[in-house]
């Protein structure tokens, strides 16, 4: 590969650039150049192995600058994980803005978290055109104070709102069902530019919908028509894979599995389960265990674990192992990299076509 830069590709990012005034449009992707398509900065959901999944890099998570959207049937933890990810923007000193369409938000559970109450905006907004208009001025007024302010937009959710047209017709009248997609369409295409090159965030929790008649393949779909699939980078649909109880049989949350059926940061496909409690949210060691065990680092011998920690072999029962992390030194983070280097897919530009294991299998990514 040359290392010189070709003479007329040069002059024609220079003449397209000198054409549009205050704006640069032409780029290259050596690392030469400040692109559109750099992500520079992560934010992350509360659980580490959703983090990799999304991310594929040690302490990443959704994508700065970017759509996400987040989507499930119900009490599957979509609101729950959206409000972590305000939580972590303000561990990284942002603002966090939820637009609550179903009035569910809990101040408690927010408090709970550690997320801090007195500095997130709450917004109760009925309509999709006052949701987009909103967050239109936030992205406006952020981009006039202060552009390196971290700023995520949860709207929770679209499948809740409604349109203006919708809200004043009568129930028996048709004709709106489809002005809701086309509104989401026309914002979609305007909002992503204008949140592009800045640390605003938006993450969008989504309801999924059964699709009539469907016996084969994916039976769910999104509400709100394709814009948001179509330009949200990231898409991790939630599942409730159990509930968890306490020795008293009370039910004190449920284990999810997120899986990432859409990814421009990443590689796509990818799915990691965390547990979720309802007095504390997200228990980020809660999927390590069995990721520990996937990987061969922990030995499984009946009820007994075993994990060789730099020659000391650390034994345990499973309801042990959060308390392991915290009681030896540096075990957290030693057991966290064995788990990336389990988990990160390195780019290997020198591989060939007989090093590429071929399958007849149909993956549908909305399965």
């Amino acid at each position: 590969m040359s290392e010189r830069r070709d003479v007329l590709a040069s002059e024609l990012a220079e003449s397209l650039n000198s054409k549009i005034k205050g704006q640069k449009v032409a780029f290259f992707l050596d690392g030469s150049d400040d692109t559109p398509t750099d992500i520079d900065d992560f934010i992350s959901t509360g659980s580490s192995l959703l983090d990799l999944a999304i991310s594929n890099r040690p302490n990443g998570g959704i994508a700065v600058g970017r759509i996400t959207e987040i989507n499930g049937l119900q009490a599957s933890g979509k609101s729950l994980l959206g409000a972590h990810i305000l939580a972590e923007t303000q561990k990284k000193g942002g603002i966090g803005v939820y637009i609550d369409t179903e009035t569910s938000v809990s101040k408690e559970f927010l408090d709970a978290i550690g997320a801090d109450t007195k500095n997130i905006l709450y917004l109760h907004m009925e309509t999709v055109e006052d949701i987009f208009q909103g967050i239109e001025d936030i992205v406006t007024k952020v981009r006039e104070s202060d552009k390196d302010k971290y700023v995520t937009i949860l709207v929770d959710s679209l499948a809740a709102s409604s349109t203006k047209v919708e809200m004043s017709s009568d129930y028996d009248k048709d004709g709106w069902a489809t002005s809701k997609a086309i509104i989401i369409s026309k914002a979609m295409r305007k909002i992503t530019q204008m949140i592009g090159r800045h640390n605003i965030t938006l993450v969008f929790t989504n309801q999924l919908r059964q699709k009539m008649g469907v016996m084969f393949g994916d039976p769910y779909t999104t509400s709100g028509g394709l814009a948001l699939p179509f330009h949200a980078s990231t898409r991790v649909r939630l599942s409730n894979m159990g509930m968890i109880k306490d020795k008293e049989g009370n039910v004190i949350g449920h284990k999810c599995r997120a899986k990432v059926i859409k990814n421009r940061i990443g590689p796509p496909l990818r799915q990691s389960d965390y547990e979720m409690y309802f007095d504390r949210g997200i228990d980020d060691a809660g999927g390590w265990l069995q990721t520990l065990k996937n990987i061969k680092v922990a030995q499984v011998a009946g009820s007994w674990y075993t994990i060789d920690y730099n020659g000391t072999l650390v034994k345990f029962l499973s309801k042990d192992f959060k308390d392991k992390l915290d009681e030896i030194e540096g075990f957290r983070e030693y057991l966290y990299e064995k788990i990336c280097e389990a988990s990160i897919l390195e780019y290997d530009d020198k591989r060939g076509i007989d090093d590429v294991e071929f399958t007849d299998e149909v993956v549908n990514p909305d399965a």
